[in-house]
């Protein structure tokens, strides 16, 4: 699967930005939400920064590197503080994806603003930037546990249905890796990542297209 050759690590030193990069802004805001809507949890363990170190989870971070998926370790959240818990819930679940949008907007920004340059190491760092916060925030949305979407999906379901969720709680990391290595996965996700990419492209081109000509 993997052909470890000088050129594709290199690639994966060049990726290291763009993956701690997400996985760190990713995790602080969902402390620096939960923090905002009465929740000191994460604050208390010390989890408000962008310390990389803070944040990563070992396994999901090697996934992340060789699958372009992955997970970082979640920051600790107590719904009970919430001055509204729904609202909290959902607010803290879409802090982390919503900092990678907007992450992912900035770096295909720069990427576009140092294109001219013709620097391909920096050029490739900005593309890693952009890609992974793209993808950590769509992978991230799905309603699986324990990713974020799956905390968004509990908020609506109804009543009845949230025994059946808590027992498949247990069962969403299997779920994810099967996903994952059967390729459906990749079929779900890369339509919404190749269509923000585009999205973003186009918004930025015709902007940055100016201090090109």
């Amino acid at each position: 699967m993997f052909n470890f050759t000088p050129e594709y690590l290199f690639n994966l030193v060049l990726s290291l930005p763009g993956i701690l990069i997400a996985i760190s802004f990713h995790e602080m805001a969902h402390g620096f939400a939960a923090d905002a809507m009465g929740d000191p949890t994460a604050k208390n363990a010390g989890r408000l920064t962008i310390n990389p170190f803070k944040h990563i989870d070992p396994l999901g971070f090697i996934s992340m590197l060789l699958f372009r998926f992955g997970w970082a370790k979640p920051v600790p959240v107590n719904p009970m503080y919430f001055k509204n818990r729904k609202k909290g819930t959902i607010v803290v679940s879409l802090a982390g994806v919503a900092t990678n949008l907007l992450l992912a907007f900035i770096g295909m920004a720069a990427f576009l603003a140092v294109y001219p340059l013709q620097n391909e190491i920096l050029s490739t760092i900005l593309q890693y930037v952009y890609l992974y916060n793209i993808v950590f925030a769509v992978f991230n949305i799905i309603p699986i546990p324990p990713l974020d979407g799956s905390q968004i999906l509990m908020v609506f379901l109804p009543p009845k249905a949230l025994p059946v969720f808590y027992k498949f709680q247990r069962y969403g990391m299997i779920a994810i890796f099967v996903l994952a290595f059967s390729g459906l996965l990749g079929m779900i996700i890369n339509p919404a990542i190749n269509g923000i990419e585009s999205l973003f492209l186009t918004i930025l081109t015709p902007i940055f297209s100016l201090f090109w000509s």
